[in-house]
This record gives structure tokens, C-alpha cells and sequence, in this order.
């Protein structure tokens, strides 16, 4: 069954056997949201990597981060000549080493660095306002936005399991719970979350013809 807000607020409630009186629905936003913002630390998945296209500005090697940015994949330039190039990722001391006159225009950037939270640069400083690509993994939205509390979201509705004992484990500590539930949900998160890994960072990115399929090797004693 794919989770909506309605029956996952329903659902912790039966299994930790207590009423709305003591899990209210702004406790259960947050630990939600909580075990929402755990799944996404731990494994990130395709759905949540996004690509955003705009154009540096000529002189200023300083781009605006995207609001819903968690971290950086990669970052494409595209030349004057219509050729796609990637940027090297450096540490900010480098690109001070590199090139010291920000300035001032230069020529076609070749590195990018994280700067602050709301900025990374390039260096050298843009001599022209080249496409630039951002490919990074965005912040989803939680479930308990109302854009898709009644229809769900891509963990809720593919992986209904992992948020659910992610959200009992939050549920079981917040409610002082038994230590041995606490620990039997615990362990179920982590096999659930295990498996979702597996196939978001690894089965998701292979190619059968390429990769082969998965084999699992058989025992098999000498006779």
C-alpha cells in the first residue's frame, strides 16, 4: 500500500498504540520530517537528482547555489564553440592560489569550488557569459507538504517499509517505548534501509548489457 500522510499518521499510531491525544499530527510532521531528512543523508536516489541550466556573468566567477541543493554532482560548461566541458572541483585555497585577481575577466573557467552556503565560484573569472549546467541532488519534497500529502512521494509510495520503521524507530524514542521494540524497529530500519541502497546506488546504475546481470555464486561442495 503507497503512503499518503493520512494512512502513515494512521499506521504509526496502530502500530505504537496510542491515539492522536499523544501523537499529535504537528509531533508526527516533525518526526517525519525527520525520518524523511535521515533516508536522504544516508542514500540519495534518482529521484532526487535534478539539473539546473543558467549563463555565468561576464567578470564575476560567483554563482548563486539553487535553494533546494543538498550537494554537488557535477558542473558542465559549454564553450563558445558549443563543446561540453567539465570543471575540476577544487578547494577554495587552490582557486586564491590559482587565480588571485577575481576581478578581473580571464578566460574559460576550468574548476569550481564551494565557497559558502549560498555561493560556490570558478576560476578563472568568466571572460563571457557561457552555458553552465549544474547537476546536483536536490532537497525532496516531504510528504507532509500539502502540494503531495494526499498523493505521496517517491520513498512513500516505492518504499513504503523503509519510511514506515524509520518513522516508529523516531516514534519509539520520542514516546520513551520499550527498549526491545525500540531495537526490533531499529533493526528492521537499517535491513530496509540496506536494501534501498542497494538498488538505488547500485542496481539502478548498472546496464545488463554492459555490467552483466547479478549473479549470486553457489555453493557447491567437491563431492
Amino acid at each position: 500500500m503507497a503512503y499518503t500522510l493520512d494512512n502513515l499518521r494512521t499506521d504509526i499510531r496502530n502500530y505504537t498504540e496510542v491515539d492522536s491525544g499523544v501523537l499529535s499530527d504537528s509531533v508526527l510532521e516533525t518526526i517525519i520530517k525527520n525520518t524523511e531528512n535521515k533516508i536522504y543523508r544516508e542514500a540519495d536516489s534518482d529521484d532526487n537528482r535534478f539539473y539546473a541550466t543558467s549563463n555565468l556573468a561576464a567578470g564575476n566567477r560567483y554563482v548563486t547555489i539553487p535553494s533546494d541543493l543538498r550537494f554537488i554532482r557535477y558542473v558542465q560548461l559549454k564553450s563558445t564553440a558549443g563543446d561540453q566541458v567539465f570543471l575540476e572541483k577544487k578547494d577554495t585555497s587552490y582557486m586564491a592560489t590559482y587565480y588571485d585577481t577575481p576581478g578581473t575577466q580571464s578566460g574559460f573557467p576550468k574548476y569550481y569550488a564551494n565557497w559558502d552556503a549560498n555561493f560556490w565560484l570558478v576560476a578563472p573569472t568568466p571572460d563571457s557569459t557561457y552555458e553552465i549546467t549544474l547537476a546536483y541532488v536536490k532537497q525532496p519534497t516531504s510528504i507532509t507538504d500539502s502540494s503531495v500529502s494526499s498523493t505521496g512521494t517517491y520513498v512513500s509510495n516505492k518504499y513504503q517499509d523503509l519510511l514506515l520503521y524509520g518513522c516508529l524507530v523516531e516514534a519509539y524514542g520520542y514516546l520513551k517505548g520499550p527498549a526491545d521494540m525500540l531495537q526490533y524497529y531499529t533493526q528492521a530500519y537499517q535491513k530496509a534501509l540496506q536494501s534501498y541502497a542497494i538498488e538505488q546506488q547500485g542496481r539502478r546504475r548498472r546496464d545488463e548489457y554492459q555490467d552483466g546481470v547479478i549473479r549470486t555464486p553457489l555453493k557447491s561442495p567437491s563431492p
